[in-house]
């Protein structure tokens, strides 16, 4: 074992161990039930899973887990603990990465806007990979890490169909300009960058993506530079019912990467898949904390019953819906899947048109509308599922305290198992670890044995 990870971090549950099982017990504890806060409970062994899928699936990538999408210190210490690398965006990442004992080559600095004051905290500690789009940032690095290692970011523009959001990144017409400027003031670029999200994994803009970046990479060559690393970014889905599985997108990845830098180029690839490693792993339970049913014949009304349901002290996402369908900062929140009570049978038919809110007093409270949510009660949960990307601002205001809520791990021993044989090494086909971790069986499964119906975004939503 290389140390990140032991059993003291998470608790060891057996195979058939369910969600309702961890729940009831985290909610049975008497400072849970007293205090009624909201948490997490992740799955590790879901992580396991997911990582040894991606080293089956891509053998010749290795990722670069981007801290921002869930900084929680379990799934730093699994992933380190895997082998796998992490992208940073600022100084406190870098920090809390290093702070559990990864060394800086397993650190990649990816953000091409960096403060001058975290360039030279970089440099102190070692981490030389860094990413650059811009003279402006250049010409920082030159002057605070002379000894860091460059990737320039590239954005296809030659790709009509990437990622509207895809907003780094240099056009191909300044490339050359730009290792031009690197060559003067002595920066060592080592490869290119690009990172086209979710879209851009599809075959033929991935394709033409990898091959512009094989243009710049013998643009670098003949500047002498000595091109060696190339990064192909995220978007890699983080839940199943997505247009394509992982394996069909990285039979495209493989494709072009196969045609533009074959093996034994000398090129290594790396990616930084974040909602790919965490979004299933996550459950938030919220409870209910006031009721407010609206009169039938108040204008305006369906027929069922508007319900204010407060998690406490919860407070609104504003420009949020339930359903999936509209962000902020990124966030995705789904509807609540699952609804309980410990103290009573599951909720029964009817159901009803409820919305969901945060706390009275705040200018935007409101989260959710026209929910189908059976007849509840103060002191039932609502279960958030894929919770796990980009969710802390989520949680922060969902719970009304800046801290995120607690959480606690948990692994299957098998999955434990495939973890203190893997040493960061990539399965093979008559490995043990086949055996105990293929890609859909193994870890503690999130079993959907609560209460659970269907539950309806509102209306309009897609």
């Amino acid at each position: 074992m290389n140390g990140y990870l032991n059993e003291s971090h998470f608790l060891m549950v057996e195979e058939g161990f369910t969600t309702r099982d961890l729940l009831e017990n985290l909610l049975g504890e008497p400072c849970q039930e007293s205090e009624q806060q909201a948490f997490f409970v992740a799955d590790l062994g879901d992580i396991v899973k997911k990582h040894l899928r991606f080293l089956k699936a891509l053998p010749r990538v290795k990722p670069y887990f981007p801290v921002k999408c869930n900084g929680s210190e379990g799934v730093i210490r699994l992933l380190a603990e895997l082998g796998a690398g992490f992208a940073c965006a600022n100084k406190a990442e870098i920090s809390r990465v290093q702070g559990i004992g990864v060394p800086a080559e397993r650190i990649f600095y990816s953000s091409p806007c960096k403060q001058v004051a975290h360039i030279r905290y970089a440099a102190t500690r070692g981490v030389r990979l860094m990413a650059f789009d811009n003279e402006v940032e250049l010409s920082k690095v030159a002057r605070s890490h002379p000894r860091a290692r460059m990737l320039l970011g590239i954005t296809a523009d030659s790709i009509p169909s990437a990622h509207p959001s895809m907003t780094f990144g240099t056009t191909l017409k300044s490339c050359r300009h730009l290792l031009e400027a690197a060559k003067e003031q002595a920066v060592e670029v080592v490869g290119i960058s690009f990172h086209l999200g979710s879209r851009g994994l599809e075959p033929q803009v991935f394709a033409q993506a990898v091959a512009a970046a094989q243009l710049v990479f013998d643009m670098g060559t003949e500047l002498g530079f000595q091109m060696h690393l190339l990064d192909i970014g995220g978007g890699f889905p983080g839940t199943e019912d997505t247009r394509a599985p992982l394996e069909e997108i990285a039979a495209g990845i493989s494709s072009a990467l196969d045609l533009y830098f074959p093996e034994g180029c000398g090129v290594d690839v790396v990616a930084r898949p974040g909602r790919y490693y965490v979004t299933s792993a996550f459950t938030l339970a919220v409870s209910i904390t006031a009721l407010e049913e609206t009169p039938t014949e108040q204008p305006g009304s369906d027929g069922g019953c508007d319900r204010g349901m407060c998690p406490p002290p919860v407070r609104g996402l504003p420009g949020l819906n339930f359903g999936g369908s509209q962000r902020r900062w990124d966030i995705l929140i789904p509807v609540p899947a699952v609804c309980f009570s410990l103290q009573r049978p599951c909720p029964e038919q009817p159901w009803h048109s409820s919305s969901l809110r945060g706390p009275p007093g705040h200018g935007e409270d409101r989260i959710a509308d026209g929910l189908r949510l059976p007849q509840l009660h103060v002191g039932d949960w609502l279960v958030f599922g894929n919770m796990g990307a980009y969710t802390t601002p989520a949680s922060s205001l969902l719970t009304g305290y800046p801290p995120q809520p607690r959480v606690t791990y948990a692994m299957a021993r098998t999955a434990w198992k495939a973890v203190q044989l893997f040493q960061g090494k990539p399965p093979q086909a008559e490995d043990d670890r086949e055996s105990l971790c293929t890609p859909l069986s193994c870890g503690w499964e999130m079993a959907e044995t609560l209460c659970v119906t269907p539950v309806f975004a509102p209306a309009g939503i897609i």
